[in-house]
């Protein structure tokens, strides 16, 4: 990279999980792990919660068997510069940044992920809803330990591994910068999300998240959609027994989201996107970060 490079970017967020987003749609942008996790630094850099790195599907290799579904991947990039299989409140930003640059237009259309292909629907109040796909629910006991409390969790995957914990306030997860201790390890051999969860009302759950490889998040969309089904359950409901949706309010730092669970098993997600702001990232400025 030359030193006079000035790479485009933009900030974004959804209910405050922010994300720097690099538009590279030919994937000629090499991002190492240190690169990005410049990127996200708040205080030598641009601060995020991870990066968006948006390219057509066709260009990258582990998307191009997705391509005639979905024109453009999101290459999905945790703080600390390690590969995330699915970020849900990335899927709308990222969605939000495709209508913002002229790619989409409100309605529907669909994303590549290393999860798979997602099914986006735009709204004209700015909500983005994504098909998040089928929950898994793996089998074994799972705990979860903050201190000197432990708790029984729920293991769920959403594309990317859930330990989903309820507890009587959330201040018992304490602080969440570093990643709570989660046996047995065999469970989450590539490490796990964990969310700590409260009931706040009726089918309405409040939540803190310690995202892996970005610690404690204002928000974690596939994070709401795992405690959403794992409340569900908890509570003895399950649509493709009832062969009724159901829905669950979930509350995080950021915001809220909408989760829906259908008796197919998709779930859908519903809340806001914003893009914030947009610039140049200076080349010299990024060659310097990674020594």
């Amino acid at each position: 990279m030359s030193t006079r490079t000035r790479i485009p970017f933009l900030k974004g967020h959804g209910t405050e999980n922010d994300f720097v987003i690099v538009p590279d749609p030919g994937n000629a942008l090499d991002l190492p792990p240190a690169a990005v996790a410049a990127l996200c630094d708040r205080r030598a850099g641009l601060g995020g919660d991870g990066v968006l790195h948006v390219v057509r599907s066709a260009a990258h290799p582990e998307a191009k068997a997705m391509a005639d579904e979905a024109e453009w991947f999101m290459d999905y990039r945790n703080a600390d510069g390690s590969v995330a299989e699915m970020c849900g409140n990335g899927v709308r930003v990222f969605a939000r940044y495709l209508q913002h640059a002229g790619h989409v237009a409100e309605g529907d259309f669909t994303i590549a992920t290393r999860a798979g292909v997602r099914s986006v629907h735009l709204a004209k109040d700015c909500d983005v809803t994504v098909g998040m796909g089928r929950a898994r629910l793996p089998e074994g006991e799972v705990t979860v330990t903050v201190g000197e409390r432990s708790w029984p969790a729920r293991n769920v995957n959403m594309g990317n591994p859930h330990a989903v914990a309820f507890v009587d306030d959330l201040a018992h997860a304490g602080r969440l910068l570093d990643a709570p201790p989660v046996s047995p390890a065999q469970a989450y051999p590539d490490g796990v999300n964990v969310e700590f969860v409260v009931d706040r009302g009726p089918r309405h759950v409040a939540m803190r998240v310690h995202e892996r490889g970005s610690g404690e998040t204002r928000s974690c969309g596939t994070g709401t959609c795992a405690v959403a089904v794992a409340t569900a359950r908890r509570d003895g409901v399950d649509p493709a027994v009832t062969g009724t949706p159901v829905t669950y309010t979930v509350d995080v730092l950021g915001g809220r989201l909408v989760i829906t669970e259908r008796p197919d098993g998709e779930i859908e997600m519903t809340g806001p996107a914003v893009i914030v702001a947009e610039g140049e990232i200076d080349g010299e400025w990024l060659e310097n970060a990674l020594g």
